[in-house]
Formats: structure tokens, C-alpha cells, sequence
């Protein structure tokens, strides 16, 4: 019954204002390899005067230049002076740990200072359902380094499920989205050659690190053109319903102009507004979507700019000489501001943007195009997070940063927050936005906005962080689960 009046309210939509049109391009994804390098920032974005500042470098994998063609992914590894960028040990005082940002973001025991070298255990607890987290390439190490991330920490052991986002799910979207196909058959290649490996595990590690008990699903897109990324949104969304519903991570992007060119996507030719319907037509019961922001400093990106997901920001943790926690602030480097293409219709029409399914910002924009991000969590590299993994970018553990920890982590607190939520109502099933209607019902609610965010007022990203929203940290940062 649910899914019959979705779709009878759609196709009262389509009737009124046009069906979407037919798939075109796509490219095999065993194309040659280039030979991209990372590139080196000669320091870490500047953090206030009045905190310790590690000393080191910002390592940017080539998957994650945001100068290059087509895709990336949003994180950098922080290498702090004196010492080798990877280690098979967790030998810097200053990287966070799932204890240290259970403690920052109240969803875990409290400890002295939040302090990365003595919270031990104190972990965040509970999940239900599932995590997505959507990938390019395939990663043959991601169970190993899950649980040997798992052990090196204490949490519980992951229930880890690998999904390869082929050919065998036949034909996905269609109806008011363009149709979508795989490009592979079997497994994907090895992406460990632009760095998805490390995106992989710390998407899984950090989603699990925030919801030990829920699922983890790792979704593997055969290429990291568009299409198949699409498709591997259809295939989490799926798999996340066989579960029961949960959350689904991106933590790649597209700027908005590359998104909508099939000579920088990979030959896609579906425009965003339409692009949007993969984020929440077809599964939408108790599943909520959410996307990196971005690294590169008031960027905005598709899907983070998509009305149906949430976008998540980047902060710094700032904390003092000897590790204990003092405040948050802008990440110079987070991604945030007006999307060019998600406008608000007039008349309604839920096939192209922004309209009464999605005013959770009319109270701060009005009738304005879609701002990011939504809310943000812990990214800057100097103030980074452990993550283990072995094929091929770190060797062992590595300190990273990005609003790619952002995403899974916040999937893993709105999973544990248990409100279920997602894209429709189970008793009143019509498309609608409800976690980002619950997140933005707190900006002008005195007691329950103080209690349940942190509000980053410093730092600048090009947009400057201030008292509620904001294009760098959108409405602020997590404290504890409700309201979430």
C-alpha cells in the first residue's frame, strides 16, 4: 500500500510536468590506469592561535584532488613531522580515536578531556539495521582491516556484508529516473591505484567505530564514473531495505558542472535534478542518505547538494598542549554554499529541486536555491582520525582527515539515535525529507538547539562559520543522539 501511493503521487507529478527520458553512455571500467600522483600542501589549514596545532604535512591521494576530472573523494592524510605516514602502530598522541569522538559528540561514556591516548573502551554503543557505505572498485583487504581495527580498539566485531554493485542486479531506476546498468560482471577491479581502498576503510571503520551493532554494508561500484556510482546508490539503498532500513554514506562527489557533463562524468547524461530520484524514489522507508560536503573550501557538490540528502560539513577539534578537548571550529578546507542547480519550483514540481518536500531551510533562506552543508563533524587532518588499512595507500594505520570521516560517522549517530526516519513517512507515506526536517526543527528551538548541537561560531571555509546556520558546519556539530 505504501509504495502504491508513492507512486501514485509521482505519477500525478509526472502527468502534470514530464517523465524523465532513456539512459545513454556507458564505459567499461577496466579503462587504462592513469598515472596520477598525490600532491603534498605544504601545511595544515590553520586552526585558532589559542589551541595546540600538531606540527606536520597534508598528503592528498589523487583520488581526492579536487582539481581532477570527473569524481573524488574527500580525504587527506595528516603526517606529523618526524614520523612515516603510515604506522602499525597508533603512535601519535593526537589522532582521534572511536573513543575520543564518542566522548566529543556525547554519544559514548565521558572521560576526562576526551582525551585520544586514555579513552580506552569508552565506545559509542548500539545500532539497528544497517549502514551503506558506497564505494568505487573493490578493496580484497576490507574484512581483514575491519577486524583488525576492531581488535586494535576493543569494539565489538563488525557485521560486515561486501556487496559487488554488478550486472546481476539487472537494470535499476527507470520511471521517473533514467534507467541504470553495471559495467561489470563480476568483481570489481583493485582501486587501491587513486586510494578508494583507504576511502573504503574508513567509510566502514568509522560507520562501525559510531553504530557497533549495526550492519555494515559495503557496496562496491564497478568504476567510479557516475552511472555505476548510481547504480551502487540503487543496490545500498536495497540492501539497507533487506535489513530493515538504516542509513546509506557517500563520501564522493561531483562539482555541480562535472555532475551534469557526460565528458567529465564518465559519459552520464542524466541531469542532477533527475539524478536526485536515486537518493530517494525507490527506497526510502526508514533509510536516510548522506554525503561529504567536500574538501576544498566552499565547494558544493552533487550528491551532497541533492535537497534529499543530508550534507556533512567539516569542523576542526581543537584541542590543548596535552590532548584534552576545548572546542570545535571551522575547517578552512570544508566544502559548503549555494548550489547552482537544486532551485526552489514554482510551481511545485518534485521532479526538478527544491519545493514543500524539502522546506527544512525556507526558515533561513526562503524560496532560495539548497545550501550546504547540513550539520558537520570532526575533519581537519591535523585533528584526524586512525584508520587502518593494508591495500595499498597506508600500509597500517594512517591519521585521517576529510569530510569523508564526516558522512559514516554521522550515519553511525543518526543510526544509533533509533528515529528510523527516511524519505517517507511508513504512516503517511509521502515523499518527504525527515531527517533534515528534524535536524533544521532544532536551529530556532532555544533548549533543544543548545542541548542537542555544538554551535562552531569561529573559522572561515570562504564562508564564516557564526552563530546557527552556517556554509561550513550548517546548523553545527552533534551532541548526543537526540534530535538526530
Amino acid at each position: 500500500m505504501n509504495t502504491t501511493r508513492l507512486f501514485a503521487f509521482a505519477t500525478v507529478l509526472s502527468f502534470a510536468f514530464g517523465s524523465a527520458g532513456t539512459a545513454t553512455a556507458q564505459e567499461d571500467a577496466r579503462r587504462a590506469v592513469t598515472s596520477e600522483q598525490p600532491t603534498e600542501q605544504p601545511t595544515p589549514s590553520p586552526v585558532p592561535s589559542n589551541v595546540f596545532t600538531p606540527k606536520g604535512r597534508i598528503i592528498t591521494p589523487p583520488i581526492s584532488d579536487p582539481h581532477r576530472q570527473g569524481v573524488h573523494t574527500n580525504f587527506k592524510i595528516f603526517v606529523p613531522d618526524g614520523q612515516p605516514m603510515s604506522s602499525q602502530i597508533t603512535n601519535f598522541t593526537f589522532a582521534e580515536t572511536p573513543a575520543s569522538m564518542a566522548c566529543v559528540y556525547k554519544v559514548g561514556p565521558n572521560y576526562a578531556g576526551c582525551n585520544p591516548s586514555t579513552g580506552g573502551t569508552n565506545h559509542a554503543n548500539g545500532g539497528w539495521g544497517a549502514i551503506a557505505v558506497v564505494e568505487a572498485y573493490d578493496d580484497p583487504n576490507i574484512a581483514a582491516d575491519l577486524a583488525f581495527f576492531d581488535t586494535h580498539f576493543g569494539l565489538p566485531k563488525a557485521k560486515l556484508q561486501v556487496v559487488y554493485a554488478n550486472s546481476s542486479f539487472g537494470t535499476l531506476g527507470g520511471g521517473f529516473s533514467l534507467p541504470l546498468n553495471a559495467s561489470c560482471s563480476g568483481v570489481p577491479i583493485n582501486g587501491n591505484f587513486l586510494g578508494w581502498d583507504l576511502e573504503e576503510s574508513l567509510d566502514a571503520e568509522w560507520a562501525h567505530a559510531m553504530a557497533p551493532q549495526a550492519k555494515i554494508i559495503v557496496v562496491e561500484a564497478c568504476s567510479q564514473n557516475l552511472e555505476d556510482l548510481l547504480y551502487a546508490e540503487e543496490v545500498a539503498g536495497l540492501e539497507v531495505g533487506n535489513a530493515g532500513g538504516g542509513v546509506v554514506s557517500n563520501s564522493w562527489g561531483y562539482t555541480e558542472a562535472c555532475a551534469a557533463n557526460p565528458a567529465c562524468n564518465g559519459g552520464w547524461t542524466g541531469s542532477q535534478v533527475n539524478n536526485d530520484n536515486y537518493f530517494y524514489r525507490d527506497h526510502w522507508a526508514q533509510t536516510t542518505y548522506l554525503a561529504s560536503a567536500g574538501d576544498s573550501g566552499a565547494e558544493v557538490l552533487f550528491p551532497s547538494a541533492s535537497p534529499w540528502v543530508v550534507s556533512v560539513g567539516g569542523t576542526t577539534v581543537n584541542r590543548d598542549s596535552s590532548g584534552n578537548f576545548l572546542s570545535e571550529s571551522c575547517w578552512a578546507d570544508s566544502g559548503g554554499g549555494t548550489s547552482s542547480v537544486e532551485a526552489w519550483q514554482s510551481p511545485p514540481n518534485i521532479l526538478n529541486g527544491m519545493g514543500p518536500w524539502s522546506a527544512y531551510q525556507y526558515e533561513t533562506f526562503g524560496q532560495n536555491n539548497r545550501s550546504t552543508p547540513d550539520i558537520s563533524f570532526n575533519a581537519d587532518p591535523a585533528s584526524g582520525v586512525w584508520v587502518y588499512d593494508t591495500d595499498g595507500t597506508c600500509f597500517g594505520f594512517c591519521t585521517v582527515g576529510g569530510t569523508s570521516v564526516g558522512s559514516p560517522a554521522i550515519a553511525g549517530i543518526i543510526n544509533t539515535s533509533n528515529n528510523r526516519l527516511g524519505q517517507a513517512s511508513l504512516a503517511n507515506p509521502w515523499y518527504d525529507t525527515l531527517e533534515n526536517n528534524l535536524l533544521y526543527a532544532q536551529l530556532n528551538d532555544h533548549a533543544a538547539y543548545g542541548a542537542n548541537f555544538y554551535d562552531v561560531t569561529t573559522g572561515s571555509n570562504g564562508h564564516a562559520a557564526g552563530a546557527g546556520y552556517d556554509q561550513c558546519t550548517g546548523i553545527g556539530s552533534p551532541r548526543g543522539h537526540l534530535g538526530k
